[in-house]
């Protein structure tokens, strides 16, 4: 029986997190892994209670979806995306959406989403920002594609996004690959202030020689994960770690 509101193929951390968020926002979703064993152990563990259908072929995944299908792929970007797609086209109908949240490079995005439309299905290529807490609690998206997928989406989208004075953080970006590309941009931007803070550390530490408690009197100091995996790689006997923070 169909009753599953979207299909999720790809049960690694981000895929775990988003199918959690989905379901938390009324959502009843169904999942499919390669390995079939993790879909069991997701449904009996973290899932369990929940509105999550597990399903152990890809044929069962598109037999529990309404229509118009949506299914969406959160798996290694490449050829598995390809993979996926080709072993879905003769499961779905004219109309069904296929969605690649994974971080694919943008033309991919484009050539995936002018070839489906040729069959008659819809392609989504969206970026999902935030890691597997964002994914857990609210991301920012950044869907691109078939614009006519955009409506069979939206409110599944920007609810389980991210959202700023009541705003979600998820916007129709454009057509083709313009959701990669905008997700391209951000990771650079965003690997770029991480690269940013890690010389500006290196430098006050090493350079000028300042200990801990005279970078923090000369800094705003905020999480982050760079700073973390900073001390981790220098941390020496009789140092203690700033514990994630760092200079903004």
């Amino acid at each position: 029986m169909a009753t599953a509101d979207i299909g999720l193929i790809g049960l690694a951390v981000m895929g775990q997190n988003l199918v959690l968020n989905m379901a938390d926002h009324g959502y009843r979703v169904a999942v499919f892994n390669r390995t079939t064993r993790r879909v069991d152990e997701f449904v009996e563990g973290p899932a369990l209670g929940m509105s999550i259908v597990g399903c152990h072929s890809l044929e069962e995944l598109v037999q529990s979806l309404e229509r118009p299908r949506k299914v969406m792929l959160m798996v290694k970007a490449g050829r598995v995306v390809d993979d996926f797609i080709e072993a879905l086209v003769p499961l779905l109908e004219p109309g069904d959406v296929i969605i690649d949240g994974g971080n694919s490079y943008y033309p991919d995005s484009t050539r995936r989403t002018l070839q489906l439309r040729t069959q008659r299905l819809r392609f989504v290529g969206t970026g999902i920002s935030g890691g597997e807490e964002g994914a857990r609690h609210g991301p920012s998206i950044m869907p691109g594609g078939d614009p006519e997928a955009w409506p069979l989406v939206r409110e599944i989208f920007q609810a389980i996004a991210a959202k700023v004075d009541g705003e979600p953080c998820c916007r129709w970006i454009g057509p083709d690959g313009a959701g990669h590309f905008v997700k391209m941009v951000h990771n650079g931007i965003e690997y770029g202030d991480m690269q940013l803070i890690s010389e500006a550390y290196a430098l006050m530490d090493q350079a000028l020689g300042m200990d801990h408690d005279a970078m923090v009197a000369v800094c705003v100091i905020r999480r982050h994960p760079a700073l973390v995996a900073h001390e981790q790689l220098h941390a020496g006997p009789g140092r203690t770690p700033l514990t994630g923070t760092v200079c903004q």
